[in-house]
């Protein structure tokens, strides 16, 4: 063949193979570190979500089918074959906004990573350093995959980290596979054939359970394809950067392939993770955060407020606006509603998201009085920023102001250990005794000790 007809060298390639020679040696202590609070939070949004309505029919459907496996469903005494309880925890991780992101690519990898990793690592009776190392190596292509991908795809209506996760997922199940670096490629691309997702549940008109779904469909198909690589079934290799692979069919125009190996192994996306502290939208938080500091210990009554003005960005003022939510993930993505409650009552209360909650006819009254316009300076900082600026007008004629460019929980403001070991106590504390999390903290810290990561799931099932 000649020169000139060679087809150009595959980028994904080159990601794949540094991920499959991951050492836990060479990985810098900072990273695993830091993987490991990931796998402790994802834990507890598992935990809480498995107690939700759409993680019992998830469940029950699964149950139906006969998904019988070593794999546990967290949070119930079940276990299924790893691709159908990656299905479940994945759907109960995402399953109440809590779970973590990757601001500037837009992905949420905590609640499909984590599922899928552990789901394989206890159907092969993995150790906790392949867990741990299958977490970094989801977490990191994830974040490169949604950066080369760009942020066209959210703009036309795709909900990014359906697309990009089951990647995502197949490269963690791999590397906790140990695959050899051909069949990791292999899972990966298979796992383009399934990437899928549409945002429908942010028009404003109710959201039902769908997005909750969607990283649980990623994490199964990620586990399903690298089984399917590990008995040699193949796919393109350039099914991710090549001819109508995954970036250019979903990309678009400000698809950057490049990204998938810009300083690879110098900067890790686990440094850059996003952890939530309120249960809704990652772009409210900051607004969240301020209106809270702005009122104080003392909760307004809605009659106290005369107006709320919320400078953002055009993508959230645009899609975040809804006035009168009319279910549960219809509140947790409106600013109207959020910034309303987080004047008049505690919004780290997930029962502040349930319909009762949202049907308050003050709350509601009030948040028909909450202004959202494009603030210039939070336009220019998307979307690697997802700050607020806020004007409060009280009824007795005073004005609360604030900014705010990242939120607690960014990597500019991260939030602290004891404030990771609290939320995870929290939310796991409907579903586990005391002692129980203490346990899974303990085995969580130490995950490179254990000989098997059985050890930690069997904490996980009550």
């Amino acid at each position: 063949m000649k020169a000139e007809s060679l087809p150009p060298p595959l980028l994904a390639r080159e990601l794949t193979g540094f991920l499959q020679g991951l050492d836990i040696d060479a990985v810098p202590a900072a990273v695993s570190g830091i993987a490991k609070w990931c796998l402790l939070d994802a834990l507890g949004c598992m935990l809480f979500g498995s107690q939700q309505e759409w993680s019992r029919i998830m469940r029950e459907e699964m149950a139906a089918e006969g998904a019988h496996g070593n794999s546990t469903v967290v949070g119930h005494a079940r276990a299924f074959a790893a691709p159908a309880a990656a299905l479940c925890n994945g759907t109960a991780a995402h399953g109440f906004e809590l779970d973590d992101l990757l601001d500037e690519p837009i992905v949420h990898p905590g609640a499909i990573v984590v599922p899928a990793a552990l789901a394989t690592a206890e159907s092969i009776n993995a150790s906790g350093v392949r867990l741990l190392l299958g977490i970094v190596a989801g977490y990191e292509s994830m974040n490169r995959i949604g950066l080369a991908m760009g942020l066209e795809p959210a703009h036309r209506g795709f909900h990014k980290t359906a697309l990009v996760g089951p990647v995502g997922a197949a490269i963690a199940s791999g590397v906790v596979m140990n695959l050899s670096a051909e069949r990791l490629l292999g899972a990966a691309t298979l796992a383009c054939s399934t990437a899928s997702g549409i945002k429908s549940f942010a028009a404003g008109t109710g959201g039902g359970m769908m997005k909750r779904m969607h990283a649980g469909r990623a994490a199964e198909s990620g586990v399903r394809m690298a089984q399917l690589a590990a008995r040699d079934f193949t796919a393109p290799p350039s099914a991710i950067d090549g001819k109508f692979g995954l970036l250019e069919v979903y990309g678009g125009k400000d698809s950057e392939p490049r990204a998938l190996v810009a300083d690879l192994g110098k900067r890790w996306a686990t440094e850059n993770v996003y952890v939530k502290v309120y249960p809704c939208c990652s772009w409210i938080q900051a607004a969240v955060q301020q209106l809270v500091r702005l009122r104080g210990a003392r909760l307004l009554a809605p009659k106290e407020v005369a107006k709320i003005r919320i400078g953002v960005s055009a993508y959230a003022a645009k899609n975040n606006g809804a006035v009168a939510p009319p279910d549960i993930m219809g509140a947790q993505y409106s600013f109207p509603y959020c910034a309303a409650l987080a004047l008049t009552a505690d919004p780290t209360d997930p029962a502040m998201y349930t319909e009762k909650a949202i049907n308050d006819p003050a709350r509601r009254e009030l948040a028909r009085r909450v202004e959202l316009y494009v603030d210039p300076e939070m336009e220019a900082a998307y979307p690697k920023h997802y700050g607020s600026r806020i004007e409060v007008r009280l009824a007795d004629g005073k004005r609360l102001l604030s900014f705010v460019l990242d939120p607690h929980g960014m990597p500019a403001d991260p939030v602290t250990e004891p404030e990771r070991i609290a939320k995870f106590k929290r939310l796991a504390a409907p579903v586990l005794p005391a002692e129980k999390s203490g346990e899974i903290i303990r085995k969580v810290r130490a995950i490179e000790a254990l000989a098997s990561v059985r050890e930690l799931s069997a904490l996980l099932r009550t």
